[in-house]
């Protein structure tokens, strides 16, 4: 395609804690963008109704401005292409849908829940994939209206060619073919009227000019249908390039089994945003083959998206830690890092919360020091018989310990009231006094068997923190193997869910 102006995005959905791979998306994007003198815009993709959350949405924000990756265009920065959240595009998705309708490219599809499941159940078990079988894709235009009008529910699907491949490019790989006979007739609407992802993301990125989209080759698999979405609306499709997946030390997908994963948490233990956003521009390029320490400026100013390497980048917080060392020793004068660290966590508000719930234990001026030590430090001193729960082995306190995880990762607010209602509800399913439920967990985020109120703890220490601690004391515990994991999970699916 001829590009005028470089215009990229990031466009994340508000459904969890802002993700590193969120960040490395963000900082190709951002860097291109200036590279070129273009624009670099936000969107917010929160059509999924259910997941979506503005605490989520903020966290994101945050995140990105803590990192430095400022955007042109977006939510409360305005711009000539909004809204730049898609809860607020649904008007625009409508006409879009209705057009492809009435062109003869998509369809409304009558096909009840129950209907589907079964029919990936048939699949399954013929080993013919799970693919929808296009039962609605030929009913006439006045069936359809009026079964619409009778108040029927329906979805809209995209008819998607029945033979042939599709053929398109991505700037690192070349070209890149898929046969349409293994793609579903994608459902663009859903039920609740809303657009699903690659209906809103093709439309946004037309709309909004997008010249390049970035993104994790985890989404190469959508490409054909939004190519096709192109295609439909007489649309030229824009550069795409995406990037190599991350990934763990034993070069399995990026996790948060395995690795800390969200932006916050390394903001909370102490990594600086300009080692950071270094760290993550190392995982796909280089500045130099004997330069592993640069800034964002001199990355923009040497950078070329040929440039970006395939190979499986591995995501090493040994590795983060050791390149934010660097930082503190050669970027900051004293009183620089003196800003630094009244900022990070020793300022009047941080202690304030935290002198709150510790002043109650304290004898002296003195004692703030080993009583407060676990709010400013990544891990806590811990030994496998500390935490083990009364009269459990180390795999059954493990197993609690995981239980509680998932219940605390069901938390919208992550407040000390939503905390204590989860360990009342794992004490109460599980029948175990919440005084011997909690022992592990005082251990596991101070290190201490007495130490602050714990829910309290867990709130000041924020979400991720909190469940990384965790993570760490399952560690020492020894972990659960791939099979008990497995076994505990439909356990706890059994017993946890929808209660």
């Amino acid at each position: 395609m001829t590009v005028q102006e470089v215009r990229t995005r990031l466009a994340p959905s508000p459904t969890g804690d802002p993700h590193v791979g969120t960040a490395y998306q963000a900082l190709f994007g951002y860097v291109w963008a200036r590279k070129n003198n273009g624009s670099f815009i936000l969107r917010i993709e929160d059509t999924d109704r259910e997941r979506s959350k503005p605490e989520y949405e903020k966290s994101i924000i945050d995140s990105l401005r803590w990192l430095g990756l400022e955007w042109d265009e977006g939510p409360e920065t305005g711009g000539q292409f909004g809204p730049y959240r898609q809860s607020e595009r649904l008007d625009i998705y409508q006409e879009h849908i209705n057009r492809l309708v009435a062109e003869g490219y998509a369809y409304p599809c009558f096909c009840t829940k129950e209907r589907l499941a079964e029919l990936r159940k048939e699949c399954q078990k013929s080993g013919a994939g799970s693919g929808y079988d296009r039962k609605c894709r030929n009913i006439s235009p006045e069936e359809a209206t009026g079964r619409i009008e009778a108040g029927e529910n329906f979805v809209v699907r995209m008819k998607v060619p029945l033979e042939g491949k599709c053929v398109f490019e991505d700037l690192l790989r070349g070209k890149i073919e898929k046969d349409w006979e293994s793609i579903d007739d994608q459902v663009i609407m859903k039920a609740d009227g809303y657009p699903t992802y690659h209906l809103a993301v093709v439309v946004d990125d037309h709309l909004m000019k997008i010249s390049h989209i970035i993104r994790g080759e985890e989404w190469i698999n959508s490409v054909p249908k939004h190519v096709l979405l192109y295609q439909y609306f007489g649309w030229e499709p824009p550069v795409y390039c995406h990037l190599p997946l991350l990934r763990n030390k034993d070069k399995s997908k990026l996790s948060k089994r395995k690795n800390p994963v969200s932006i916050e948490w390394y903001r909370k233990n102490g990594i600086l945003p300009e080692a950071l956003l270094n760290f993550i521009g190392m995982l796909g390029w280089h500045l130099s083959d004997d330069k592993e320490k640069f800034s964002v400026e001199e990355m923009i100013e040497n950078f070329r998206l040929e440039d970006i390497s395939l190979g499986g980048p591995v995501f090493d917080p040994d590795k983060l830690l050791w390149l934010n060392g660097k930082y503190i020793r050669e970027n900051f004068k004293t009183e620089q890092l003196l800003d630094r660290l009244v900022e990070w966590g020793l300022n009047r508000d941080h202690f304030k919360k935290i002198l709150e719930i510790s002043k109650g234990r304290m004898n002296a001026l003195s004692d703030w020091g080993e009583m407060t030590s676990h709010f400013f430090c990544g891990k806590v001193p811990l030994t496998a018989e500390g935490l083990l729960m009364k009269d459990m082995s180390h795999t059954q306190t493990c197993e609690i310990l995981q239980i509680v995880l998932w219940e605390l990762e069901g938390i919208q607010s992550f407040c000390k009231e939503r905390i204590y209602e989860s360990f009342k509800k794992v004490a109460d399913k599980l029948d175990i006094k919440m005084k011997h439920l909690t022992q592990p967990f005082y251990v596991a985020m101070s290190g201490k068997k007495v130490s602050t109120p714990l829910f309290d703890t867990m709130e000041i220490l924020g979400s991720d923190m909190s469940r990384m601690r965790i993570r760490y004391a399952m560690n020492e515990l020894g972990g659960l193997s791939k099979k008990a994991m497995k076994k505990l999970e439909k356990r706890y699916q059994e017993e946890f869910s929808n209660n």
